[in-house]
């Protein structure tokens, strides 16, 4: 028979982790960005290494000033560089799937691949508003790897046949890096809206209804701060 005796008040605090999606929003954006994002609260975990670790082989500079601490010195709008080797999203959809749509808007030609898992997942309903844009978008039947090849875009309406927060992203970043017109994302249900929150932030003119979405082309953007709340 074991006694457990009742242990006294206990004090202190808990540091909750920082949200993923948001942590991965933060460095892509910070990315198309004139001038430094300072980013706290990053959520570190593989699938954010793994955006860190892309937006570098684009040319970003990322200084990680402590375990949740970044310094992310943007390349601006169009100034994003095409790596020889493909990019490894590793088992990150997110981040696949939305920097599919800011690529789509640089020079260059950006293969975006992942472990077998990721290479498993569809990228259909990416590849598809983005090719409208005016991007040559290839798959492999519907999965990665995704071959993107960068053109000026011209935004569009679109109306997802599924509510997804990672293909409305996609779109909108698409549509805040296009060249002409408005981009419109009209979903059948609302979902998270942490992409157009930012973009706005970012001084992105951006539009907001109950089920849709609009932004405009911006020539330039500018993030200086990102506190990621925790991942609750």
């Amino acid at each position: 028979m074991t006694n457990v005796a009742p242990a006294g008040a206990l004090a202190g605090h808990i540091a909750v982790p920082g949200d993923k999606s948001i942590s991965h929003r933060a460095v892509l954006v910070g990315a198309i960005c004139e001038g430094e994002t300072l980013v706290r609260g990053f959520g570190r975990s593989a699938d954010t290494e793994a955006t860190i670790a892309a937006v570098r082989a684009l040319g970003v500079d990322v200084a990680e000033e402590d375990v949740d601490v970044l310094r992310v010195t943007g390349r601006g709008t169009h100034g994003l560089r095409a790596p020889e080797a493909p990019i490894d999203c590793a088992n990150a959809g997110t981040l696949l799937r939305l920097l599919a749509g800011i690529v789509a808007a640089q020079d260059g030609r950006y293969e975006l691949t992942g472990d077998e898992s990721l290479r498993r997942r569809p990228v259909h309903r990416v590849a598809e508003p983005l090719g409208r844009m005016g991007a040559r978008v290839e798959t492999a039947g519907g999965r990665p790897p995704l071959l993107v090849e960068g053109a000026a875009l011209s935004g569009i309406e679109y109306h997802p046949p599924v509510p997804s927060a990672q293909v409305k992203s996609a779109v909108l970043l698409a549509g805040v890096l296009a060249r002409a017109g408005t981009t419109t994302v009209a979903e059948p249900l609302p979902t998270r809206d942490h992409t157009e929150v930012m973009l706005a932030a970012a001084g992105g003119r951006v539009r907001r209804r109950p089920v849709s979405v609009s932004v405009e082309p911006a020539e330039r953007l500018r993030l200086p701060e990102v506190r990621v709340p925790g991942d609750f």
